[in-house]
Order: C-alpha cells, then sequence, then structure tokens
C-alpha cells in the first residue's frame, strides 16, 4: 500500500517538471474518448468518476457542453447519459460498501485507517444525516468519489440514497455540462484551475505516506513494549 502512494507522488512529481498538470492528462483521455463513442464515452467516464477511479467530472461535462454548442450533442443525452453513469458508479460503490466494507475492514482496516469502531460509527452517522450528506457531497471534488462507499457501509436505505444521489448528479452534471456551452471553444479554460488540484492531491498523498508510517510506528513499539512486560512477568 504504502509503494503505490510512493508511485502517485512520483508521478505527480514528473508530470509537474514537464508542466503538464495530471488533470490535463486525464482530460486529453477522457476528451478523446467522449470524441469517439459520445454518449457511451460519457456514460462511461460518469460511472467511473462515481466510483473510486481518479476520472474527475470536471474532465469529461465541460467537453460535452461543448459538444453541445456545436451540434454533435443534445442536453437531453448528455443529462440523460451523464446521470446514469453517475448512478450506475455510485450504486457499484455503494454495493461494494454495503456487501464487501467490513470484511475489508476486518482484514486491511490498517491501511485504510479504519477499525470496527470507525465502521460502526460510519453507520450511525449515514443512519442519521445519510440523504444531506449524500447530496451535499455531489459537489465536492475528490470526496464524491468516495461518499457512495461510506453510504453502503452505513446501510442507508436505497430509497434515501437513490433520490438525493440522482438529484445531486443530474445538477452537477448539467452545471458543468452548462458551463463548456458558455464557454464554447474556449472551454478549455478550466483546465488553468487543475494545476492547484495537483498539488493539493500531492499534499494529500504525502500526509497519509506520514500518517501510515506514524501509525506503523506507534503499533510497533506497542508490540514492542507489551512483548517486554510479557517476559518481565514471566522472569518474575
Amino acid at each position: 500500500m504504502p509503494s503505490i502512494f510512493f508511485l502517485l507522488l512520483i508521478n505527480t512529481a514528473e508530470t509537474a517538471a514537464e508542466n503538464i498538470s495530471i488533470f490535463e492528462r486525464i482530460s486529453d483521455w477522457c476528451t478523446h474518448v467522449i470524441q469517439v463513442t459520445y454518449y457511451p464515452g460519457v456514460f462511461l467516464l460518469m460511472a467511473l468518476e462515481s466510483m473510486v477511479v481518479p476520472i474527475p467530472s470536471e474532465a469529461v461535462m465541460p467537453f460535452a457542453g461543448f459538444l453541445i454548442f456545436m451540434g454533435e450533442m443534445t442536453w437531453f443525452g448528455v443529462a440523460l447519459w451523464s446521470t446514469l453513469g453517475s448512478m450506475t458508479g455510485s450504486l457499484i460503490s455503494y454495493w461494494m460498501g454495503m456487501y464487501g466494507g467490513r470484511p475489508l475492514v476486518l482484514k486491511v482496516g490498517k491501511y485504510l485507517f479504519l477499525n470496527v469502531h470507525h465502521l460502526d460509527a460510519t453507520e450511525r452517522y449515514f443512519n442519521k444525516f445519510g440523504p444531506v450528506t449524500v447530496f451535499i457531497c455531489r459537489f465536492v471534488p475528490v470526496i464524491r468519489h468516495f461518499i457512495s462507499i461510506p453510504a453502503g457501509l452505513g446501510k442507508m436505505p436505497m430509497m434515501k440514497f437513490l433520490p438525493m444521489t440522482l438529484i445531486g448528479a443530474f445538477l452537477w452534471n448539467t452545471f458543468l455540462a452548462w458551463a463548456g456551452y458558455k464557454l464554447k471553444e474556449n472551454w478549455e479554460e478550466l483546465r488553468g484551475y487543475f494545476h492547484w488540484i495537483d498539488r493539493v492531491i500531492a499534499v494529500i498523498i504525502l500526509v497519509m505516506i506520514i500518517a501510515f508510517i506514524y501509525r506503523q510506528v506507534v503499533e510497533w513499539r506497542a508490540q514492542k513494549k507489551q512483548r517486554a512486560e510479557v517476559k518481565e512477568n514471566e522472569l518474575d
């Protein structure tokens, strides 16, 4: 797990050295997918965006809005397929959390900075605040990639999860498409903000690495102290 974080940091550093944003590269790839497949591409990319795949909707929907301006796509088609994609990805993440979350926490929770107590707290939180949280987090960068998983972990009722996800996804996707439509051929100006996002991601990864190392050191010292106490008691 730590090696993955280090690889991400190295990749971010290399990209920064080339003065090319990670999100610019992702955006170029997303643009190509949409140009080739149109609506199915929008569906696929937004489904991945609603899971743990690092594909930001900001790299997908503005270009779809530009294609609406060009007459190659329609508002109805873009809104429909993007929302269906977001719902599909969110449901997959929700089911991952509901059916695979607890065993995952029990087996590898220390790598995710989670344990059974954290899981129980998540379930209680979403039982109480779930609908509003799921809706609001659809507008929050990065967090929206993961929000459906704790909703599943907390066993948030499907009849609450679906409407909040549907409304939030529709509003956010449509807003980004509208931004691309208004910017027309200048929709790529949105990329100017991507370098700042890269820096935030790099900092988050660095903090996670430090937290992981710190946790391992603390656990190692605690185990060492416990073994020493057991050995001392045996000698007595």
